[in-house]
């Protein structure tokens, strides 16, 4: 089992920047994978960024050159830190986690995986 707990959302104003946090426990030897995503208002959920055990990364295009996945070195914290954020970055943010999955495409993620955080609220001023 892997506990996931978000921290770090907040109001922030366009062009600013936010680090959101994820605390992770409990079997961590057994995840592979592990992002963030997030869900606006009448909108789908979608993936952000995602990181795998061997540091391969993914960044949705929507937020490349912006964002930036990364952990601590025992992968007990994920961080997503956001720069030159957007109104359209508003969202609930959910740090999320996977076991090993077949494939080598990051879209065999793109509809979710096994473990999530209860998310946290991030808000863009315009």
């Amino acid at each position: 089992q892997v506990h996931l707990e978000e921290f770090g959302g907040g109001l922030v104003q366009t062009g600013g920047s936010l680090r959101l946090s994820c605390a992770v426990s409990g079997s961590i030897y057994t995840v592979d994978a592990m992002g963030w995503y997030r869900q606006a208002p009448g909108k789908e959920r979608e993936l952000v960024a995602a990181e795998l055990h061997t540091e391969d990364s993914y960044y949705s295009e929507s937020v490349k050159g912006r964002f930036a996945i990364s952990t601590d070195d025992k992968r007990n914290t994920l961080y997503l830190q956001m720069n030159d954020l957007k109104p359209e970055d508003t969202a609930v943010y959910y740090c999320a986690a996977d076991y090993p999955r077949p494939g080598s495409t990051w879209s065999r993620y793109y509809g979710g995986m096994y473990y999530w955080g209860k998310g946290t609220s991030v808000t863009v001023s315009s």
